[in-house]
């Protein structure tokens, strides 16, 4: 078993609850990481036996592109995109931070973190 993890992942989206956050958008940096079965990769050098972490990256961005209120529900179907491609995977977890968030004074980030 290997651990793929995927950190900094950097987006420009349109989340939140405010509606100046849903038309003018803010910075979002999401951090990923799975469990996987890895023998066969270590041993075959083959790509097709590991999971390929550019189609992770490429789902990631798919889903930070759709609209969504809460950092809680884009997380959730980004994990849930995930296990549906890769089925296979095993324990994950994936933090998604909203950067410099407007909520009335100084904080660099607010995330949320989920783990299946």
């Amino acid at each position: 078993m290997g651990l793929i993890t995927l950190s900094g992942m950097d987006f420009f989206a349109y989340h939140g609850c405010l509606d100046e956050e849903q038309t003018k958008g803010n910075k979002f940096m999401v951090d990923l990481e799975f469990f996987t079965g890895t023998g066969n990769a270590e041993i075959t050098d083959d790509l097709e036996q590991t999971v390929n972490y550019q189609k992770v990256y490429e789902l990631v961005k798919a889903e930070m592109d759709i609209k969504s209120k809460l950092l809680e529900h884009v997380s959730r179907r980004i994990l849930d995109t995930l296990y549906k491609q890769f089925p296979h995977i095993g324990a994950s977890k994936i933090t998604v931070a909203k950067l410099n968030p407007p909520i009335g004074g100084k904080v660099n980030k607010v995330s949320v973190t989920l783990t299946r």
